[in-house]
Parts: structure tokens; sequence; C-alpha cells
């Protein structure tokens, strides 16, 4: 089977988790145009509350739609013990309502970089709190994804384990059918780093996908790299549409369908709203006939 494809709203995150003029609902019946096979989620815009669950399901399913990805941002490299505990207990829910809004998969994170934080220490710190978190997983049906990642919109510091090499090791150390990665090739050139390299070492941990293009809007990566602790994204880190940035999705797809990968491809986009949007599902279920479907 090929990969079934997913959109996640990067362009309205702000109005649907911080200026809250956006509604799920709307969101929804807003992506059931897109002729996409599912919407991803994110922790930030989710209730949890049973009759919010009962009408978003509904929603979907009266849209034509599935909700296979939960997108969380866990900060398990906290200092403070209660407050790692408290980033676990928040997965663990997480997960939980994953299952409840009838999804497979649920993002882990590794955690801000806060400073001072000692390579080892992190590692260890981050690998006990997913593995304090699998046995729910396991118990829900759901897998968690670790991404490598840049730095959530809502966070201080980037992303714990944001070069390839401190990533790839917590990967390897959480054994568990349970756990895999979701691959993002934009967040691998924003370490600095060969986004193809990377997924050649993780390709058969990889069970979902996040189909991003970035670009700066001015000045370098050397530039952002001064800025990355600042409040946020950058201002000059830009998501655009899939296909017109930096990620050679060719060969990207080449090597997914080599190892076998038939999951969920998310669209994180958000330059150009709904427009851009749609440009991005054409690019993409082209993509995924070439090299899926041949």
């Amino acid at each position: 089977m090929p990969p079934k494809l997913a959109a996640f709203p990067k362009c309205f995150m702000d109005a649907l988790c911080v200026q809250r003029t956006m509604s799920v609902f709307e969101w929804i019946d807003l992506a059931a145009t897109l002729g996409v096979d599912g919407l991803e989620f994110y922790s930030g815009f989710v209730e949890d509350d049973p009759i919010f669950v009962r009408q978003v399901r509904r929603r979907l399913e009266a849209d034509g739609l599935a909700m296979p990805m939960m997108c969380c941002s866990p900060d398990f490299t906290q200092s403070d013990p209660d407050l790692w505990q408290q980033e676990i207990e928040q997965e663990i829910r997480m997960v939980e309502l994953t299952a409840e809004l009838g999804g497979k998969y649920c993002r882990v994170l590794s955690g801000q970089r806060r400073p001072g934080l000692a390579r080892q220490a992190g590692i260890d710190r981050v690998v006990a709190a997913i593995e304090a978190v699998l046995p729910t997983a396991e118990r829900n049906g759901v897998t968690l994804v670790m991404e490598n990642h840049y730095k959530d919109n809502y966070w201080t510091y980037p992303e714990f384990a944001q070069h390839a090499d401190l990533f790839v090791e917590i990967v390897d150390r959480v054994d568990s059918p349970w756990f895999g990665v979701n691959f993002d090739p934009s967040n691998a050139i924003l370490a600095g780093e060969d986004p193809i390299k990377l997924l050649e070492r993780v390709k058969h941990r990889v069970k979902t996908m996040h189909a991003s293009d970035r670009y700066l809007t001015s000045g370098t990566l050397d530039d952002l790299r001064r800025e990355e602790n600042s409040e946020g994204y950058a201002a000059r880190l830009a998501h655009g549409t899939i296909g017109q940035g930096l990620n050679d999705y060719d060969r990207i797809f080449g090597i997914l369908a080599s190892a076998g990968f038939d999951s969920w491809v998310s669209i994180e986009d958000g330059l150009d709203g709904m427009d851009g949007l749609r440009e991005s599902v054409h690019f993409l279920r082209e993509k995924i006939a070439r090299h899926f479907l041949t």
C-alpha cells in the first residue's frame, strides 16, 4: 500500500492555539477540501474532554478523514523531578487521547537544549521518560514517534537532540516495537546536516514523516543559529510550499519506498495558507505515485 497523506495546520497554529480565532471544527471542514486522507492534530488545540472527542470523531468521519497522528512536544530534559514527571504524565494522557481520536501515532521529542545540560545526563533523562510512556502506548495500540526536530513554536530553546548523532543515539537506545522515528527532512537542514544521510541511518525505524520544505527569508543558517534562543521561531525562517524549498523529495521517497515505508506522510506547510497546502498536496500525490505505485 502507498503512504497515506495527512495535513497539519502549520499555517493556522496561532489561530488555533493562541488567539483561538479558529476552531478545530473549522480546520477540519477547511481541510476536507484538500483531498487528503487524514489530519494530524497538535496537543495545543486538543481538549481533554469526552464530549469534544466524540464531536471531533463525528466531524472527521462526516468529512471522510482519519486522525492518524498526534503532534506533541514533551519537554523531557526538565531538570526538576516534579516537572519532568509532569511532562511524562502529560505525554501519557496525549497517547490515550490519540487512541480515543482513532490515531495510531503520537510524537515525542527530547526537550529543550537548556544551557548547562550535559549530553549524557540529557540522553539518560530523555530515554527514561520515553520508556516510562511506552507501556501506555502499547496498551493503547499507539506507536511513539520521535522527530528529528528544530524547535517547538512555543519553546524558548531549540531541541536537545537536534543534531543527528545525539538523535540517533537516543533512537538506538529505545528498543521497542512501539517506538520509531518521525522523519522531517527540513529539520536536518536546519541542523546544518544532510537529510539524506540521516534518513539512510534511520530508514528502517521511520514510522511516519513530516513533509516540509523550509527556506530562509533573509540571511544565512549562521544568522539563524545566533537567533535560536529567542522565543519561538526566528523571523527569518519560513515554511514554504512543498517542492519549492531545499529538499529532494525524489531521493527521500525513493529511500523510503526501498525500505518498505507504507504509513503516513503529514504535510507541514505554513506560508500561503490553503492555496499553498493545495499545491503541496498535488506535489506529494505525484511523488507518491511515482515512487510507491510504479
